[in-house]
């Protein structure tokens, strides 16, 4: 409690620092974007963004206003304002929040109630350092609305949440991408809908939707080879399922084109229509889960935030909690039941790690560490329990007419769900909204009663539970009731039956946000997180027969869950079980929709498998297969290493190896320029700064493989030798370069073990 006191009052004094003041208040002017006009060059000589951002803004309260704030990137330089066309004082200063300055502005003539100003921002934008937010290259620019590059009102630091409106955007020397409707040949955007401004610039192929995927369009890097360009007609096909199964729910869905960009960096950002997803996902075997959630919530977001703009307190239930609850009903009808419990499982696991110190979350912000793991989860939890309580029907029937308003706030739908739902509805909303979770649901082994079984139970929460309660008896039936668990107190749940019954469970759809989901199980189940974590350590010790077994006992209580059949595959290959281990690992890639790193880890078994057989361009090919999946920073590692020791003699480009060996050279004897020279600007900033800094005595790469992955893009597997202030040191990394011209740069570190 005393953590959300802390909280509630940083999001009081932000909030109070924007003049975008609640309209309720009478005595007070409210400002709210009504749209963006963006004109911006990317200088690449100087590494800086030049831009004219017109930002039209209506006073929506109830008195005159004289005074605005508004927040840019705090390395924004700006040279002028104006506001109608006069120029008006203003005074830049540091924000609280890091990264951001606070513009204030004082206009000459006051904004009388429901008038407009157009203020016009001059200002330039330098970028050092390349990041997934702001990116200027030779190789591709992007700007997404996180780097702040043009001005707004409120940010996502604020309970009341983003600005989002309709803008036209216009960016010279052309190939650009955004969202909206593409004009002049793809030099600028205009986007009807409400969004955040962003952009791309680079070079890409595109790959267009068929017929059932019309105005469905995927951008790959230029030069793609052909297995991306296959993989980008199955996420065309699932953005264009995902659009009509919206539709179907909430009315026609926006005119609006969708894209799929592959990106480096900034995957995972999806605004108005267009959806930024890692490369590597245009690599896999498969499309992965996370990929397809990343698209499923993107798109709904053309109705929720897009079509209807979302504003005022706790935005954010809406905008990531309710997307999530959509997409989850989105991939149970596109892949299977199985596909949606995995993901409402990984959504539950996620935000159990937070559950015992979340805030409100209609108040909490990006301030709080918890926000991504307790906002979008809980909030779709808090969604399914309100379908619960109307109907699905009844609830989708509400939600359409709300998401026609030409102005959605959190307390319109509570309000309209309460007309609905009633009293109950209203508490279960104020419950799960406005408090912290403190809900933890028991219950007790069945003790037998005459012909009946009865479980006690308990609810630790100040609101009355209504939920289901499960049985499992010796002989296999599944018995179901239903019970209300009364607010701080305790009830019974009676199973007519004088079977033995081996398993009881409590709330089996974990509808309820809860503190603790180990206790709903009767005999206890073991916490999955930590279990899994067990099982890990003790695979990594060797300790085989205990991860298997620590991998099933987790399996039991949760049979569908990949990253523990993962495990005990690789458990059962440590001891020599290779039958059933590839049994496992088979059919884990033949899942509808496998994370990335079952991906990777159940190719890397199967290669270990086919090189004991002796088939070893099998298992070359398995454990390139897990190289592209991505998964995570050890798979890679371990299929990189594997596939160079099961190839006879891994490709090597010899302008590569000359290129690196001069490297060396100048990491040793030259000097920073000469390190720099060889750099592709803005990218490996701190290793330069590093290398140059400690002037290594010894820096010697030998390249073991490289691969080319685009006509511009290789990546070279290499070990270095070094030694630095007199200390020794060797391991391998993984290298990222790009030909500039007739030569090559370096553009990332991917892996890096020297030790």
């Amino acid at each position: 409690m005393k953590r959300c006191l802390v909280t509630s009052f940083v999001v009081v004094l932000l909030t109070t620092f924007s003049y975008s003041a609640n309209a309720q208040d009478a005595a007070r002017a409210s400002y709210q974007i009504a749209s963006y006009d963006i004109g911006a060059n990317v200088v690449q000589s100087e590494r800086a963004l030049a831009a004219i951002t017109t930002v039209v803004i209506k006073n929506t309260g109830k008195a005159a206003g004289s005074n605005l704030t508004l927040r840019l990137n705090s390395k924004a330089k700006l040279k002028s304002v104006t506001a109608n066309g006069a120029s008006v004082t203003f005074h830049p200063l540091a924000d609280a929040n890091a990264g951001l300055q606070r513009v204030n502005i004082t206009l000459t003539t006051p904004l009388e109630a429901g008038n407009s100003v157009s203020l016009v921002f001059d200002y330039r934008l330098p970028v050092e350092n390349n990041t997934g937010l702001e990116t200027i290259s030779a190789l591709g620019s992007q700007f997404r609305p996180e780097s702040f590059w043009y001005p707004v009102l409120n940010t996502s630091f604020t309970v009341r949440g983003i600005d989002t409106a309709p803008y036209k955007l216009r960016i010279e020397g052309g190939n650009v991408l955004s969202s909206g409707t593409e004009k002049d040949n793809g030099a600028s955007f205009e986007q009807p809908l409400y969004g955040q401004p962003f952009f791309l610039q680079g070079a890409w192929d595109r790959v267009e939707g068929s017929a059932d995927a019309k105005g469905v369009t995927a951008y790959l890097t230029s030069g793609a080879p052909a297995e991306e360009r296959k993989q980008a007609e199955v996420m065309l096909a699932v953005a264009a399922a995902a659009r009509s199964f919206y539709a179907s729910l909430l009315g026609s869905a926006p005119a609006i084109p969708l894209r799929l960009v592959s990106v480096r960096r900034g995957a995972g950002f999806g605004d108005t229509g267009t959806i930024l997803i890692e490369r590597a996902a245009f690599r896999r075997s498969k499309l992965d889960a996370a990929t397809t959630m990343s698209i499923a919530e993107s798109i709904a977001r053309l109705w929720v935030g897009a079509q209807a703009p979302i504003r005022g307190e706790g935005s954010s239930v809406l905008r990531e909690g309710f997307t999530r609850y959509l997409a989850a009903l989105f991939l149970e009808k596109q892949f299977g039941r199985d596909a949606s419990e995995a993901e409402l499982l990984r959504e539950r696991m996620s935000y159990a790690i937070v559950a015992k110190r979340d805030a409100p979350i209609s108040r909490t912000t990006q301030l709080d560490d918890t926000y991504f793991s307790s906002v979008p989860n809980k909030g779709a939890m808090v969604w399914r329990l309100v379908e619960r309580k109307l109907g699905k029907d009844a609830f989708m029937t509400s939600m359409r007419s709300l998401l026609q308003s030409n102005d959605l706030t959190l307390t319109a739908v509570r309000a309209a769900l309460t007309a609905q739902g009633g009293e109950p509805l209203k508490k279960l909303l104020e419950y799960e909204l406005d408090q912290p979770t403190e809900m933890d649901l028991m219950v007790g082994v069945p003790q037998l009663r005459g012909a009946e079984s009865v479980a006690a139970l308990r609810n630790l929460g100040s609101l009355d539970a209504q939920v289901t309660v499960t049985a499992l008896t010796a002989s296999g039936e599944r018995l179901k009731v239903e019970a209300t668990v009364p607010a701080q107190n305790f009830a019974e749940a009676v199973f007519k039956t004088s079977a033995k019954i081996t398993r009881v469970e409590v709330d089996p759809d974990k509808l309820f946000p809860q503190i603790d989901y180990s206790n709903d199980v009767a005999p206890r189940a073991p916490d999955i997180a930590g279990a899994l974590a067990d099982a890990l350590r003790y695979f990594n010790g060797q300790e085989f027969a205990r991860a298997e077994s620590t991998a099933r006992e987790v399996l039991a209580a949760a049979p569908k869950m990949q990253e523990a059949r993962v495990m005990l595959a690789r458990a059962l290959l440590g001891q020599n079980k290779t039958d059933e281990a590839e049994t496992i690992f088979r059919a884990l890639l033949e899942d509808p929709l496998p994370l990335s790193n079952t991906l990777a880890w159940a190719n890397i078994g199967l290669a270990e498998i086919a090189a004991k057989k002796g088939q070893g361009a099998d298992a070359g090919r398995r454990y390139t297969d897990a190289i592209k999946a991505e998964g995570e920073y050890g798979s890679a590692l371990a299929a990189r290493a594997a596939r160079i020791r099961a190839e006879a003699s891994p490709a090597v480009d010899d302008s590569i190896r000359t290129f690196l060996a001069q490297l060396d050279k100048d990491i040793t004897n030259g000097t920073k320029a000469d390190v720099e020279s060889k750099v592709v600007p803005g990218e490996l900033i701190r290793f330069v700064n590093g290398i140059v800094g400690t002037k290594p005595e010894v820096w010697q790469t030998r390249v073991l493989r490289t691969e080319q992955w685009d006509p511009n893009l290789s990546a070279a597997d290499v070990t270095i030798n070094s030694k630095v202030l007199g200390k020794e040191a060797s391991g391998t990394a993984l290298l990222l370069l790009v030909r500039s011209g007739n030569t090559w740069k370096l553009a990332g570190i991917e892996l890096f073990e020297v030790r």
